[in-house]
């Protein structure tokens, strides 16, 4: 027997098994430090470009980020493609609202036990039953009604525009002029029929939630989006923006994001 056959062969399955042992934590630790993805909803009146300020920043800190477009057809279509993009996604997922998205993702991440986060900015955080219109009615306030707004029919419904005249003051009072004019010219509209259309079990009953208050909004009054923050037991920001807050507060914005994200995970 050679001196190295004699040193080896008995220590040998010793050595393979503690290197198992290694790989087995190893691969375990790199599981439990996944990051999650952040998955960002626009809502009515935008595209998935409003949140680019943020996702720059998300990116930068090393997390994968999904923009995608919110159809803004109507509560069950809109949740039901959401869900189809969050069935898609494998691992943890923190889930953010603005506005309207809000409202979807609500619906959309009910029973997704993935979604480890809910963070509204700005958004609809509804109960069960609820519509878009009876939360806007909750408090005085909102803008986003009557002459300010457009109506154009399309072969199956009706799109609510925000008139270009008054988008700057309703929208995004803090955002430059010339910001606010490419805005209003590119908006992309709302079905009538998502206004009146009610929320199913809201997610934000089983899902811890964060909740950024805009106290400057003039599309959804800033005493209904406390009102629902605290409603959903939500950590609650207040920042002194419009209703984009995501773009005016990206910095603030992209910080709370992350201060969710740490803590789901």
């Amino acid at each position: 027997m050679s001196l190295i056959h004699r040193y080896t062969s008995k220590p040998l399955g010793l050595v393979l098994l503690a290197l198992s042992i290694i790989a087995l934590s190893a691969s375990s630790a790199a599981a439990q430090t996944v990051k999650p993805t952040i998955v960002l909803v626009h809502g009515g009146w935008a595209d998935a470009s409003s949140w680019n300020p943020v996702a720059a920043r998300l990116q930068r800190d090393g997390y994968t980020v999904i923009a995608p477009a919110n159809p803004l057809r109507g509560v069950k279509p809109d949740s039901e493609y959401l869900k189809s993009v969050l069935s898609s996604i494998s691992g943890p997922i923190v889930l953010v609202g603005h506005s309207y998205g809000g409202f979807v993702m609500t619906d959309a991440a009910t029973g997704d036990p993935n979604v480890k986060a809910l963070v509204y900015i700005a958004a609809f955080a509804p109960e069960e039953a609820e519509t878009l219109g009876e939360v806007l009615a909750r408090n005085p306030g909102s803008e986003v009604g009557g002459p300010n707004l457009i109506l154009r029919a399309y072969p199956a419904g009706t799109d609510v525009y925000i008139n270009p005249a008054d988008f700057h003051r309703v929208f995004c009072a803090d955002l430059p002029a010339s910001q606010s004019a490419l805005m209003a010219t590119e908006q992309r509209p709302i079905a009538a029929a998502a206004l009146a259309e009610p929320s199913s079990a809201p997610a934000w009953k089983t899902i811890p939630s964060w909740y950024m208050v805009a106290s400057q909004d003039h599309a959804i009054p800033p005493a209904t989006e406390r009102f629902m923050a605290k409603r959903a037991h939500a950590v609650t920001v207040e920042v002194n923006s419009s209703h984009v807050a995501m773009l005016s507060h990206a910095k603030a914005t992209a910080k709370l994001i992350l201060a969710a994200t740490r803590a789901a995970g």
